[in-house]
């Protein structure tokens, strides 16, 4: 477990009402170093760096919050407006399992936020930026061909060890497991992070478009939002490509409600999500069906899981509980973890586990890095190279064909978005 903090606490935090700001968040963003969590136009964006805090190990989530409590009791807040995700704000992005590669939390030097029609700013530190003064930001375009590359593995070892789960499934080793692959985009100019995300958010605004420290993409998975008592988790699992034919696009939606496979997929998650906030919610509606949410590139089984909180626990405690999900590691949660660490063959960093925001209340949201891909290189010049990953949930009637498919699918969101 590592630990490193390079935080200056007792900073002035200001949050003030800002107008005549455009409704698109995204496109306050500068070309690089900016962070994001936007859907549908709501949500926040953020630049400049006021605290960072990495952590790693099984410690990550605990240590995370109380490392955030500390930095908000030591805030001096003026807090002009009052609401959930104003004053204090950080955006957070977390590993998927307990070892070396680093979780972070990061307090931007200026935050805008859009809810409910109102639009704030929030600096940390009075004369960061005030709405007179909004910079100027950089502005760049991503030009040439794209060189793509095998990540990792190449697909067809990544095949072999989609069949050896398979088998281990149906030998009753365990019910479900994901495992996930990458692919690695070479870029000819510096990574237009702005544009990259504008693109994203035109083409999925059903999801959360995410920027946290050079991990992108846009989710269609909330692992959990806490709006005061209200908690809500989204839970996706069962995957289809849709072909772009209205008619044949309904008959695979129809045909994924009736699959045996997907179906028992998608009980598994439901039913992880379900019995980690119980620990924490009363008054649980659990749907007994699940419906299809029709994306740009692929139709999932969804269900969304609500609840009324009962002990007070914040939305970086909930996330813990609910990390990692069967609709990203598989059950028993031990088994397919320790499935997973013997088959992928590659490390998942941050990929699939729980990115958002945080404010001081402990209200946030947090879904699951999905869709998304790690910016490499950063430290050697500008960003030239993206990670991109995808994950498949492999159950008794899985084939790798079939997986292999799906995770092309799942590659088009960013890999379109990168094309232009």
């Amino acid at each position: 477990m590592t630990e490193l903090r390079t935080t200056t606490h007792g900073r002035l935090v200001r949050t003030v009402t800002l107008d005549g700001i455009h409704e698109d968040l995204l496109t306050l963003l500068p070309a690089t170093g900016g962070h994001a969590w936007v859907r549908d136009g709501v949500g926040f964006v953020g630049w400049g760096e006021a605290a960072r805090f990495t952590i790693s190990g099984p410690e990550r989530f605990s240590r995370a919050q109380r490392w955030w409590t500390a930095w908000c009791e030591a805030a001096h807040v003026d807090d002009q407006v009052g609401g959930r995700g104003t004053g204090p704000v950080a955006f957070a992005s977390f590993t998927f399992d307990s070892g070396p590669q680093e979780s972070v939390v990061i307090v931007p030097a200026v935050v805008v936020g859009h809810r409910a029609g109102r639009t704030w700013l929030t600096t940390v530190e009075a004369d960061a930026v005030t709405p007179e003064t909004m910079p100027e930001l950089d502005r760049r375009t991503t030009s040439g061909p794209i060189v793509w590359e095998s990540g990792a593995r190449p697909v067809e070892h990544w095949a072999r060890a989609v069949a050896e789960a398979i088998g281990r499934i149906s030998a009753g080793e365990l019910d479900k497991v994901v495992l996930a692959r990458d692919i690695v985009a070479g870029l000819s100019g510096p990574l237009d992070t702005s544009g990259l995300l504008r693109r994203l958010a035109a083409a999925y605004p059903e999801c959360w478009t995410f920027s946290v420290d050079g991990l992108v993409g846009a989710t269609p998975e909330l692992l959990v939002r806490r709006d005061g008592d209200r908690v809500t988790s989204r839970v996706l699992a069962g995957t289809v490509r849709r072909r772009g034919d209205e008619s044949v696009d309904a008959a695979r939606a129809a045909a994924l409600l009736g699959s045996n496979k997907d179906l028992e997929e998608h009980e598994y998650a439901v039913h992880s999500v379900a019995e980690a906030l119980a620990a924490h919610c009363t008054d649980l509606d659990v749907p007994t069906a699940p419906h299809v949410l029709s994306l740009a590139n692929v139709q999932h089984l969804t269900t969304d899981v609500t609840g009324m909180l009962a002990d007070g626990a914040p939305a970086l405690a909930l996330a813990a509980s609910l990390h990692p999900t069967a609709a990203v590691c598989g059950t028993p949660t031990e088994r397919a973890s320790a499935v997973i660490r013997e088959l992928e063959g590659m490390d998942r960093g941050r990929y699939a586990g729980p990115v958002g925001w945080i404010d001081s209340r402990g209200d946030g949201e947090f879904g699951i890095a999905l869709r998304c891909a790690a910016v490499e290189d950063t430290e050697r010049g500008p960003a030239t190279r993206l990670r991109l990953y995808a994950g498949c949930g492999i159950v008794a009637g899985s084939t790798a064909e079939a997986e292999i498919a799906e995770s092309e699918a799942k590659f088009d969101a960013v890999r379109q978005a990168l094309s232009g």
